[in-house]
């Protein structure tokens, strides 16, 4: 059992990324969920590779995404890929 005090920014990722699943459970299982940085910014990917025939997330999905990321302070902006192709972005709206 890992002792609660061995934080390290890996286990903290696996917990944020855990905590955010949770969050958007209609997300589908095989997709893939990763952060990572762009200049001074930091977005979340979400690729859907392994299910791009469940790739077709509707405007109220895709607000309780925002605000999911924005609750748990991931990203600034959201990318949506099927595999190594960009299928949509969206910038989070700063509060």
């Amino acid at each position: 059992m890992e002792s609660p005090l061995n934080c390290t920014s890996a286990n903290f990722e696996q917990a944020a990324m855990a905590r955010f699943r949770s969050l958007v459970a209609f997300l589908p299982h095989d997709s893939k969920i990763f952060r990572e940085p762009w200049g001074r910014s930091t977005v979340l990917c979400i690729n859907f590779a392994n299910c791009p025939h469940l790739f077709d997330l509707n405007r109220e999905q895709v607000r309780l995404l925002s605000l999911a990321i924005a609750q748990l302070g991931l990203a600034n902006s959201i990318i949506f890929r099927i595999g190594s192709k960009t299928v949509g972005w969206k910038k989070l709206e700063s509060s």
